[in-house]
């Protein structure tokens, strides 16, 4: 298993993109919480939507490949990648369009237009000036470039037969380190129940030449990306009361992702063809733990400020809900099962992998 991690941090490594120039200072992902804590809960959500529903989708993939459930004790395991792929119209957002407070201001009236997560990597976000409460400007900073067009989500499954004609798959990764106070693991659980013959019975079942299936998934995966966020050069606390203890700042997201379809498939030789349909539905919770200094104002003899802010940002929605459908197909030469599906969903995506078992 140990072989397999670095094919599993690659991956999620990129997930984590999000936070990476997090590392270096107030460039990157961190200078949007020079915005403050409401506004950069507001600036961090737009940006980072396609990550949140790219992961949602991801994770929500790759379930099952047939309707034909594994008999009493048979099983299989299995390795595979979903890719969910941004489409245009979440590449770029329009920052005078998500409610920024008058305190952030774009510098240029005529360039709002800013890229995602799921933008382009060339593109520098617009320039925006930030005010305190006075109307005096303390700051400015330009929005991220963006990071990657597709989001990745690996998984490693388990499924073996119960009794009834029901199965029960269990996926995850365990913990894994990935450098830099990154940490990324999950763990979830689906069912899956043959209905054919709880409609015909078990005789009639073997003349039907098809497979029909429910199944449903539930996974929940916890992300942690470290982060080191200083006081602006030559900045100094607003005051007495201002926390100057910088250490073990990190982002922390979770992604509670469940799963129900009704599967379809023809079983041909030793190849499988599958269509499904049914819901997906993703809860995103994303913070930054810790203290963060955020340049709020100046001192008379020109000297910048900051106000000393716990856990600034704090994101809870629904990233993804709404309708899925499958197109693939399964082969099994011997023990081995090699797949390949596509599927239609809020993101469209792609999964593949490879597996054995009997």
């Amino acid at each position: 298993m140990k072989k397999l991690y670095p094919l599993i941090a690659a991956a999620l490594t990129m997930c984590a993109a999000l936070g990476a120039k997090a590392q270096s200072g107030n460039g990157g992902f961190s200078a949007l919480i020079q915005s403050g804590p409401a506004d950069a809960s507001k600036l961090v959500n737009a940006y980072g939507e396609p990550l949140f529903k790219g992961i949602g989708v991801g994770l929500n993939s790759g379930w099952y490949n047939t309707a034909k459930t594994k008999k009493l004790l048979h099983f299989d395991v299995r390795i595979s990648v979903s890719v969910a792929s941004v489409p245009t119209t979440d590449k770029t957002f329009d920052v005078t369009q998500i409610g920024l407070s008058n305190n952030v201001r774009p510098d240029n009236a005529s360039q709002v237009i800013a890229p995602t997560f799921g933008g382009s990597k060339n593109a520098q976000g617009p320039l925006l000036d930030i005010y305190d409460d006075s109307g005096q400007k303390v700051g400015s900073f330009n929005t991220p470039s963006g990071k990657l067009g597709y989001v990745p989500a690996p998984q490693l499954q388990l499924t073996i037969g119960l009794v009834q004609n029901t199965d029960l798959t269990v996926r995850g990764i365990p913990s894994v380190n990935i450098g830099s106070g990154n940490n990324i693991s999950s763990l979830g659980f689906g069912l899956r129940h043959d209905l054919i013959q709880d409609f015909v019975g078990k005789k009639a079942a073997k003349v039907i030449p098809f497979d029909l299936a429910v199944a449903f998934g539930y996974s929940h995966l916890n992300m942690n990306i470290g982060m080191n966020v200083q006081p602006d050069n030559g900045a100094q606390p607003k005051d007495g009361q201002q926390s100057t203890d910088f250490n073990n700042q990190h982002v922390a997201a979770t992604f509670n992702n469940l799963m129900v379809e009704v599967i379809f498939s023809k079983k041909i030789a030793f190849f499988t063809p599958f269509v499904s349909v049914g819901y997906n539905n993703t809860h995103t919770a994303f913070g930054t733990i810790g203290n963060f200094p955020i340049t709020t104002g100046e001192t008379i003899t020109g000297t910048s400020t900051y106000t000393t802010y716990t856990n600034p940002i704090n994101i809870s929605e629904t990233s993804v809900d709404g309708f899925r459908a499958d197109l693939g197909f399964q082969l099994t030469p011997g023990f081995f099962r090699i797949f390949v599906s596509g599927s239609l969903a809020q993101y469209s995506s792609v999964n593949a992998g490879i597996g054995f078992g009997f």
